[in-house]
């Protein structure tokens, strides 16, 4: 297992748009892999390449209870959406920081699959919610981006301080003698 490191808002390298896949190789599946073992380690329900600085149109999702039913989206777009109803979202680089906006209630997808065949699926619910939101990630963009700037603001100092905090609490703990 290889687990990569999540970037966290408001890294500028989370505002690259990622660039289509061209080939489905064996390189590309093994990130994949890195990348479900990442998302399944930090408890997230999905991941996109963008988040791990890799600027490529890849997500993983999976939304299951028993969190064994891994969705690999390679090159995904959407083809309809339909309705819009307000969710509560959360993201891996935005730890702790949940707000509501709105989504479309539900979407047609198409993508590749891992083994590089080209498929469509009907979403709805989470994981209809989960789609667009690692979507976004794909262009660049945050579900914070929907909030309004003071909340961002608030957010985005909130995060500034829990990592000043865990850096600092790290450094103390690396410096106190072993007991």
């Amino acid at each position: 297992m290889t687990k990569l490191v999540i970037l966290e808002y408001p890294d500028p390298r989370l505002r690259k748009k990622a660039a289509v896949v061209a080939a489905v190789d064996d390189a590309l599946r093994q990130f994949i892999d890195n990348l479900l073992d990442t998302m399944y380690a930090a408890n997230g329900v999905g991941l996109a390449a963008t988040q791990v600085d890799v600027h490529k149109r890849v997500i993983v999702l999976d939304v299951s209870e028993t969190r064994d039913q891994p969705l690999v989206l390679i090159n995904p777009e959407i083809l309809s959406k339909e309705g819009e109803a307000p969710v509560e979202e959360g993201c891996l680089s935005l730890p702790g920081i949940y707000d509501k906006l709105s989504r479309a209630t539900r979407i047609r997808v198409r993508a590749l699959r891992q083994d590089g065949q080209p498929f469509e699926m009907d979403a709805e619910g989470l994981l209809g919610v989960c789609i667009q939101h690692e979507m976004d990630h794909l262009e660049g963009k945050l579900f914070v981006d929907y909030l309004s700037e003071l909340k961002r603001t608030l957010i985005r100092r909130r995060l500034e301080k829990e990592r000043k905090q865990r850096s600092t609490s790290s450094d103390s703990r690396a410096h106190a003698p072993a007991l």
